[in-house]
């Protein structure tokens, strides 16, 4: 294990930019409350503007929570939101089948995408974590 930040406050304040679509929450591994962010535009806006003070926690409880190590969380959440359709963030993280069915399928058609916005945390993590 290593004491590197696994997580970037400033790609989670970038993120919060449009943060009522939920993307900093998924960045930082809350992909319910994300969700809930991105149906209902930040809780109307109030629970957006609320999460600009709670920056600094979630991005300690993300630290805590997931690995740093050869595969970069930032890169990789950079990849996945403005690449995923053609699965890029899956190449960069040697997983180089799905990422070649992304790019010939539009992302499955963007439900891989989607699925991958909810649990891309956990990939990486489980890749650093073998080292």
């Amino acid at each position: 294990m290593t004491d590197r930040a696994s997580h970037s406050k400033l790609i989670g304040y970038l993120l919060w930019i449009f943060g009522f679509t939920g993307s900093h929450r998924f960045y930082y591994g809350k992909p319910v409350t994300g969700t809930i962010w991105f149906f209902t535009l930040g809780l109307l806006g109030i629970g957006w503007l609320i999460d600009l003070f709670l920056i600094p926690a979630m991005d300690r409880q993300a630290d805590r929570r997931f690995v740093a190590g050869r595969i970069d969380y930032s890169l990789a959440w950079v990849l996945l939101t403005f690449l995923g359709l053609f699965g890029v963030h899956r190449m960069y993280l040697g997983k180089w089948v799905t990422g070649i069915v992304y790019l010939l399928t539009a992302g499955l058609l963007g439900l891989g995408w989607l699925y991958d916005y909810w649990t891309l945390n956990q990939q990486i993590d489980e890749i650093n974590r073998r080292g």
